[in-house]
């Protein structure tokens, strides 16, 4: 789950590690796309080891500080948070990012917000 992920990004993080592998899962690769291309990561690849596929993610650092801060998980699968595009803010003045699953796609809540659509509020991160 992204969730799982994203603490285990934060941990590595804050032990200086170069990078960590985790569970292929579509979902959870089209998410670190997402921060990928927003700048909290620095890349993350599908590989395939032995008969598994893995996800490779190279972390990110900011003049030797962790690319991510903080997170917060909003939608659970015990309690699922669903935002219309109206209802969509900007988080930590504009540095933080929130993450939307949205019918087009996982997507952040500007561009949510330009395109008018709504969906799941997955987390933010900053």
């Amino acid at each position: 789950m992204y969730y799982e992920i994203l603490a285990k990004i934060k941990n590595a993080q804050r032990a200086r590690k170069d990078g960590l592998q985790v569970p292929f899962a579509k979902f959870d690769f089209e998410v670190l796309k997402l921060l990928a291309a927003k700048g909290f990561i620095d890349d993350v690849q599908k590989r395939s080891v032995g008969r598994k596929n893995v996800l490779d993610i190279r972390l990110k650092y900011k003049n030797g500080q962790p690319g991510v801060t903080d997170f917060r998980i909003q939608s659970k699968p015990s309690r699922r948070m669903y935002r219309g595009y109206r209802e969509l803010r900007p988080i930590r003045q504009g540095y933080g990012l929130v993450v939307i699953s949205t019918p087009s796609g996982v997507m952040t809540n500007t561009e949510a917000r330009k395109k008018k659509v709504g969906g799941e509020y997955l987390f933010e991160i900053w």
